[in-house]
């Protein structure tokens, strides 16, 4: 298993000895997932949280009507899983799918606290990419409520280009919250300019 990425990853924050990362190696499994594969499905109890090595996942939910809500991309060097499910253990109010063939670094909920314990600045590493993800969140709310479909969109666009150039339109639109026809038009507008 090559646990390089998620290494590289974890001594951006903080910095592990050799025996550390032994340690962390004996805790999480490589899985490969194929394109349309489900990581997670609503209603089951979040067991673990991805690394991602290769590859491109979305968490979304599906509502009463049948439409899909795309809530996050999750792409090489991101974590992609529902956090709110994996740490209380009760079942997710979203889905997790691989949009590409996908390469994951997986920490099971039964081995993170035991590898809290033994490497005790991982906690401080997964505090500090749950406050990075909460602000983000936080900012994609707000730009939600103030900005029009437009501005949301130039800004996907700048923060996310390689993103954008990975998925199909009706899944930016989804994120978006608007219609894939809307985002055309958008999309024609800003050609224009």
């Amino acid at each position: 298993m090559n646990i390089q990425p998620l290494l590289n990853y974890i001594n951006k924050i903080v910095t592990l000895t050799d025996e550390e990362i032994t340690f962390l190696t004996s805790q999480v499994a490589s899985r490969k997932y194929l394109k349309g594969q489900y990581i997670l499905q609503q209603g089951d109890i979040n067991k673990s949280v991805c690394f991602v090595v290769s590859g491109c996942t979305k968490m979304f939910y599906v509502d009463t009507d049948g439409q899909e809500h795309i809530l996050m991309f999750a792409v090489e060097d991101w974590w992609s899983s529902d956090l709110g499910s994996f740490i209380s253990q009760t079942p997710s109010d979203f889905n997790v799918q691989c949009i590409e063939d996908t390469e994951c670094i997986v920490f099971s909920h039964n081995n993170m606290e035991e590898t809290y314990a033994k490497i005790p600045k991982l906690e401080r590493l997964f505090r500090k990419t749950i406050e990075k993800a909460f602000v983000a969140s936080q900012k994609r709310i707000v730009r939600n409520f103030s900005m029009s479909a437009k501005e949301r969109y130039l800004i996907f666009k700048d923060s996310y280009p390689e993103i954008e150039q990975r998925i199909p339109q009706y899944m930016v639109a989804s994120y978006l919250g608007i219609t894939k026809e809307f985002l055309s038009k958008i999309k024609s507008q800003i050609a224009f300019q």
